[in-house]
């Protein structure tokens, strides 16, 4: 799995972007594949990454 931290957040929209050094570049999630309370700027995450059409994209999202 891997880890990064939570770079930005849209609690209205339920998405946000993760800052990792597993990729080039951020790692999309959204609250749906999270599940639990909403995630915060600056929290630290694990996740699979997964390839989607627009990007990586993170999967079985735990926070740290």
């Amino acid at each position: 799995m891997a880890e990064g931290q939570v770079d930005f957040f849209n609690d209205t929209g339920g998405y946000g972007f993760i800052e990792t050094d597993e990729a080039d570049e951020d790692v999309f999630f959204h609250m749906e594949d999270v599940g639990g309370p909403d995630l915060e700027e600056g929290q630290d995450v694990e996740f699979d990454i997964v390839q989607a059409d627009k990007g990586p994209r993170a999967e079985n999202l735990e926070r740290l």
